[in-house]
C-alpha cells in the first residue's frame, strides 16, 4: 500500500505525474528561469550550473513540452513534402533525397501522399492549417497557377515541377522539354528515323503536364533533325486515373497500350524508336514487345525518362534521362528555408540538372 510521502512498499519513489521545468529547478537549486536558459540555450549558464541542470533532468526524466517551446519560439524545425504517389520510383527516390537534404539543415521532414487529389493539394498550400510545419515543398498534379493563388496561406511554399508556371512562387524544376529533346536527339543519331511517343494525354487537366512538355521536346527533336512527327505515333494514355496506386503512368499501362499498337493493322509499320514519357511506361512496352518477339534494340529503340532503380535491370537495360534528385532536393529545401528566414524574399525559380544514361534499350 502506498504511503503519504509517494512510496510504495519497496521505499522506490513514484511521481503521479509527469516532471516539470519547476521540479528540475527545485531538485537543481536553481530557478526556473535558468533550468529554461539551458534547455533553449538562449541565455549562457556555467558549466557547473548546466551541470546540474542536466544532472537534475536525467535523473526525473523530464521532457521539454517541444510543441509549447515551438510555438514561443516560432519554429518547428519540420518542413511537410507533398507528393501525389509514393508507390512512384520517381517520388520515392525524391522523398528520401529531400530527408536527406532538410536533416543537413537540422530540419524533420513529414511526408503527405495527396493521390493527385485537387482538395488535398490545395491543403497543402494553404499551409496545413492543423499541422505545425515551418514550410512546405509540393510536387502538384491537379492544381493550376490560380487555383494556388487562391489557395495560398503564409506558409513559405515551394514547388517541385513545371506544372505551377506562376511567378508569385518559388519553384524548382528540371527541364523536361529539353531533356526529352536530348533523349529524342540520341534515338535519331542512332539512325532512327520514325519515332513514336508513349505517354501523351488529350487532356492535359489530367495531371500530365510534364507529360506534354516532354512531347514537346520529342517534337521539337524531331523538326530539328527533318522529320516530321506522325500524330497516330503519339501514343495516347488513359485518362487520369486516381483510383490506381501509380496513376495511368504504370508498367501496366505501358504494356497495354503497346499491345494495343502491335495489334493495329499497320503494327508497327516502320516506327524504329519509342521515347516514353516515364520509365514505367518504357519498362511495360520492353515487355510488350519481348513477348511480341520484337528485337530491342536491333528492330526498335526505347528510350524513358526518370532512371527508376529497376531501369539498370530491364530487359533490355534502359535508356533514360536521369534527373538529379539530389540536387533538385537541396535547392527545395534550401528554397523553403530561405522563405523561413525572410518571408519578404522575392519569389525565385531554380533549375536542377539532369543527365542522358546511355544502355542497352537505345545504345
Amino acid at each position: 500500500m502506498s504511503g503519504m510521502n509517494g512510496t510504495d512498499g519497496s521505499g522506490s519513489s513514484r511521481r503521479s505525474a509527469a516532471p516539470t521545468l519547476k521540479d528540475v529547478a527545485a531538485i537543481s537549486g536553481v530557478s526556473y528561469r535558468t533550468v529554461s536558459n539551458v534547455i533553449s540555450g538562449k541565455a549562457p549558464v556555467s558549466a557547473a550550473t548546466r551541470s546540474r541542470v542536466e544532472a537534475a533532468i536525467a535523473e526525473l526524466g523530464y521532457r521539454p513540452q517541444l510543441a509549447a517551446r515551438q510555438l514561443r519560439i516560432g519554429r518547428t524545425n519540420l518542413l511537410t513534402l507533398s507528393v501525389p504517389f509514393l508507390s512512384l520510383p520517381y517520388f520515392a527516390q525524391l522523398a528520401h533525397a529531400v530527408v536527406t537534404a532538410a536533416e543537413q539543415a537540422g530540419y524533420d521532414v513529414v511526408v503527405d501522399e495527396t493521390h493527385g487529389d485537387p482538395e488535398r493539394e490545395l491543403r497543402a498550400v494553404a499551409g496545413y492549417r492543423t499541422l505545425l510545419t515551418d514550410g512546405v515543398i509540393l510536387s502538384a498534379m491537379s492544381i493550376g497557377d490560380d487555383e494556388l493563388t487562391a489557395a495560398r496561406g503564409s506558409t513559405p511554399l515551394v514547388v517541385l515541377g513545371e506544372r505551377i508556371r506562376s511567378a508569385r512562387v518559388d519553384r524548382v524544376v528540371i527541364d523536361s522539354v529539353t531533356s526529352s529533346r536530348d533523349v529524342t536527339a540520341h534515338l535519331i543519331a542512332s539512325g532512327r528515323r520514325r519515332l513514336g511517343f508513349l505517354g501523351a494525354v488529350p487532356d492535359s487537366s489530367s495531371g500530365a503536364a510534364a507529360a506534354d512538355l516532354r512531347l514537346e521536346g520529342f517534337r521539337w527533336a524531331l523538326r530539328l533533325a527533318g522529320l516530321e512527327p506522325d500524330p497516330v505515333d503519339a501514343l495516347e494514355i488513359s485518362p487520369w486515373n486516381r483510383d490506381s496506386p501509380e496513376g495511368d503512368y504504370s508498367r501496366e499501362e505501358g504494356y497495354a497500350r503497346t499491345r494495343v499498337l502491335l495489334a493495329r493493322p499497320r503494327g508497327l509499320d516502320g516506327l524504329d524508336g519509342l521515347v516514353c514519357a516515364n520509365d514505367l511506361l518504357a519498362i511495360g512496352a520492353l515487355r510488350a514487345f519481348r513477348e511480341a518477339g520484337i528485337d530491342v534494340p536491333a528492330q526498335l529503340a526505347v528510350a524513358g525518362w526518370d532512371d527508376a532503380p529497376e531501369s539498370a535491370f530491364a530487359t533490355p537495360p534502359l535508356t533514360t534521362i536521369a534527373p538529379d534528385l539530389g540536387e533538385l532536393a537541396r535547392l527545395a529545401v534550401a528554397s523553403v528555408l530561405r522563405l523561413v528566414d525572410d518571408p519578404a524574399s522575392p519569389p525565385r525559380v531554380e533549375q536542377a540538372p539532369y543527365r542522358l544514361v546511355r544502355r542497352a534499350s537505345a545504345p
